[in-house]
This record gives C-alpha cells, sequence and structure tokens, in this order.
C-alpha cells in the first residue's frame, strides 16, 4: 500500500505580513494513521525540501497526540524536511494521495501545474484522492475527463464560510472553500462547524476542517481495502 501526501510550499498568509502553511495536525494524524497500518509514505511538495508550517499550529493549544509524537519522532521529521517535488513524482507509483490543509494550499496547490496533472490522472486512474480542511482548494481546477470540473455532480466536503469567518480571514484568503466547490458543481455537505465530517464519494474523500483529519485518513484506508 502506497500513499503519497502532498504538502503546499506557500508561507506568507496574503499581505498581512503573518505566517502560514500546512496545519500540523492534519498531516501528523494522517500520517500516522497510514503508517501504522503498514502504508509506504512519500512525501511531496510544489518546491521540494521542508514545507512550511503554520506557526498557528505548534502552538499549545492546537497541539495532539500526534503532533507530539511526530516531534518525538526524527525519522518523521527528517522525512519532512526532504520532501520530493511534486513535478517529480509518478502518480502510477501509488495507491492513494492525501493533501492536508492549513491555508497555504490556497495560493499554491489550487493553481499548481503539476497538482492538477496528477490529480486528473489520479482520478482516470482510479487512485484514492483525499482531502481535508482548506486543501480542498486542489479541486479549484482539475477537470474529468469530459472536460468538467473534478467534483461536479460528486459530494464533498472542505472548510465552512462559517468557519473561516469564525477564524477570521474571510477577507485575507483568495477564496473561500465551500463557495468554490459549489461553483464547480460539487454537492457540498457539511456538519457543525469544528466538528469532524467525512464525506465518501467513490474513490473521493473529504473531510471538513482539523478535527475531520483523522478520520478522512481512516477512510482512505477503508477505500484502499473496499
Amino acid at each position: 500500500m502506497k500513499v503519497l501526501m502532498v504538502l503546499t510550499s506557500h508561507s506568507q498568509m496574503g499581505d498581512t505580513g503573518h505566517k502560514t502553511g500546512f496545519w500540523l495536525e492534519e498531516f501528523t494524524a494522517p500520517y500516522y494513521v497510514f503508517r501504522d497500518a503498514g502504508a509506504d509514505i512519500t512525501l511531496a511538495s510544489p518546491k521540494g525540501g521542508q514545507p512550511p508550517v503554520d506557526p498557528n499550529s505548534e502552538a499549545d493549544d492546537a497541539l495532539t497526540d500526534s503532533t507530539r509524537r511526530f516531534s518525538d519522532d526524527e525519522q518523521a521529521r527528517q522525512s519532512l524536511a526532504s520532501t520530493k517535488k511534486l513535478g517529480d513524482v509518478n502518480i502510477h507509483e501509488f495507491d492513494a494521495v492525501f493533501y492536508p490543509g492549513g491555508h497555504g494550499p490556497l495560493w499554491d496547490l489550487a493553481d499548481d501545474a503539476d497538482s492538477i496533472k496528477l490529480l486528473e490522472e489520479a482520478n482516470k486512474t482510479g487512485k484514492v484522492i483525499g482531502a481535508v480542511c482548506h486543501a480542498p482548494a486542489i479541486f479549484k481546477r482539475p477537470e474529468s475527463p469530459n472536460g468538467d470540473y473534478f467534483v461536479r455532480g460528486r459530494t464533498v466536503t472542505g472548510f465552512t464560510n462559517s468557519e473561516e469567518e469564525a477564524a477570521g480571514l474571510t477577507s485575507v484568503v483568495p477564496f473561500l472553500v465551500e463557495d468554490m466547490l459549489k461553483e464547480n458543481g460539487g454537492n457540498y455537505s457539511r456538519g457543525d462547524d469544528w466538528a469532524p465530517h467525512i464525506v465518501v464519494d467513490g474513490n473521493l474523500i473529504t473531510g471538513q476542517n482539523p478535527a475531520s483529519s483523522e478520520g478522512a485518513a481512516k477512510a482512505v484506508l477503508q477505500a484502499l481495502q473496499d
């Protein structure tokens, strides 16, 4: 079982001067779900090397069992520090691809040509595709073989407009994940703000928010075993 995890390389929160990146728990929880199940994990990002961690996700109140485990895991931290360049990755070598969130993907992965190509090929060949929280931003541009948006007619979730409003970033982000998924023809599904909500639609698995990261990864595993 080979799983590709794709992280953002973007570190700036618009022109606010604040840092962003990927949300640590949205990486660590799925990483350990996959690793503990015996998966062979490869990490990639648009620029390769160490992807930026959103500093807010390293604050004491954001830490979880999986982030603490990661901080003591030298092997995992070395893997994260040396991600492959996304353009050098062959999706045909993997069974599934999973995108952790954080605000970074809104700026780079949403429009990244290598990510778009990888997702279109993954979908065409029936790979399992997972994305959590802000990472469903990756579905902004990819198309299905028929030329429609990738998510058209599919049930999906992602960070809600009301969660973004609560975070105080509605006017900072380049687009709202919920609005984009709806505009692209997705059947947008949501649960309560900040509560776990995972949607499975065939080979496509999405999670609404940070609380959904572990459940989304478990759903990817289940899809691989079905």
